[in-house]
């Protein structure tokens, strides 16, 4: 497995390439689909990692997935030579990569809002501002609901993690009661 330094210095190295050639967007759009298609399916992780299988079969299943995606020829060399570098399961760490350095250099940031109910447009427009205030960029938001949380947003905006949970403030006072 490759870890998060060597899937940078690959995402810098696509991201370059990119730039310079003017695909740089359909290139992350091709790994984040050949990344979403391994993250579901794990036959198909198994079909491009195996050693057991040879190679040249391997690179039968890759090449009919990057024609029906339609893969720019940058996405299908990068993805060629992961296959040959038997470095195939670090494609969704790349593609993760690849996509934080397109949004950074876009001046946009992701962000995950978990809420215990479905937050209302108001609700979401305060939290969306609070978090561009924050990273100081546009923030395109990913909502989701875990009824766990009992109450509050748990916000994750790149590595930081704003907890306004009352699960989490509840667990703090437990273990301030029990010191």
């Amino acid at each position: 497995m490759v870890t998060g330094s060597l899937a940078r210095r690959y995402a810098r190295a696509v991201v370059e390439i990119g730039t310079a050639n003017g695909n740089l967007d359909k290139i992350g759009a091709d790994l984040g689909t050949l990344a979403r298609a391994m993250h579901d399916s794990p036959e198909l992780v198994t079909a491009l990692t195996n050693p057991a299988i040879r190679r040249a079969d391997r690179r039968k299943v890759i090449d009919g997935l990057l024609q029906r995606i339609d893969a720019e020829p940058h996405s299908r060399n990068l993805v060629r030579l992961l296959l040959d570098g038997e470095r195939m399961g670090s494609l969704e760490a790349i593609s993760r990569e690849v996509s934080a350095m397109i949004e950074a250099r876009s001046g946009r940031v992701s962000a995950e809002v978990t809420s215990a109910r479905p937050l209302d447009a108001t609700q979401l427009s305060e939290i969306i501002t609070a978090l561009e205030k924050l990273s100081g960029k546009k923030v395109a938001v990913t909502r989701r609901e875990d009824p766990d949380l009992l109450g509050g947003v748990v916000a994750k905006l790149g590595d930081t993690v704003y907890d306004g949970s009352l699960r989490t403030q509840l667990r703090t006072l437990r273990d301030d009661l029990t010191k």
